[in-house]
C-alpha cells in the first residue's frame, strides 16, 4: 500500500526525536511536511535541514508542522539535529516502512554501482490528514521556498 494525492493518509507509526510517535492521528489537526532525505550530515541533506529551519517560524505560522526522514538512528537523528539546531524533528525508518509507504525508495546510481536509497522528496498533509500535494526527485535550491508557499495556500 502507498499514499495517494487527495486521499487520507494510510495507517502508519514512526518513532522521532524527542521520544515523540507520529502517526496520522497525532498529524491531525495540523498541516504536516513530512520530507524524505536520503542521510544525515551529507552536504544537501544538512542544506536541505538548513532551510527548513531558517524558515520554520513562517511554516509555524502558516499552521503546518514539519519532519523529516532518513533511514538513520534516532541516535543519529539526535545529534544532526542538535548540531544544526533543528527546531523540528527528525523520523528514524530503519526498516523502511515509511520510506515503502511514500514509496521513495528508488534505484539510484553512484559512481557507476547501483544501490537503493531514498529518493529526496516532501509530502504536504492537510489538517484532516489528506495528501495534498507532493514533489519528488527534489532539487534542493529553492525548494524549501515552493513548499512554504504551498503550505501557505493550502487552506
Amino acid at each position: 500500500m502507498t499514499i495517494e494525492l487527495n486521499k487520507p493518509l494510510p495507517a502508519f507509526t514512526a518513532k522521532a526525536t524527542n521520544e515523540q510517535t507520529v502517526s496520522p492521528e497525532s498529524l491531525a489537526g495540523s498541516k504536516a511536511v513530512i520530507y524524505f532525505y536520503p542521510k544525515d550530515n551529507t552536504p544537501g541533506c544538512t542544506t536541505e535541514g538548513q532551510d527548513f529551519r531558517d524558515q520554520f517560524a513562517a511554516f509555524r505560522d502558516a499552521g503546518a508542522v514539519i519532519y523529516g526522514v532518513s533511514r538513520d538512528s534516532l541516535r543519529t537523528h539526535a545529534n544532526f539535529k542538535a548540531k544544526h539546531e533543528f527546531p523540528f524533528e527528525l523520523i528514524s525508518d530503519p526498516e523502511e516502512e515509511l520510506c515503502k509507504l511514500f514509496d521513495v525508495i528508488k534505484l539510484k546510481k553512484l559512481y557507476g554501482k547501483e544501490y537503493e536509497g531514498i529518493e529526496r522528496s516532501t509530502f504536504l498533509i492537510d489538517a484532516k490528514g489528506v495528501l495534498r500535494q507532493e514533489w519528488r526527485k527534489v532539487k534542493v535550491p529553492g525548494h524549501v521556498a515552493d513548499v512554504l508557499a504551498a503550505v501557505q495556500a493550502l487552506d
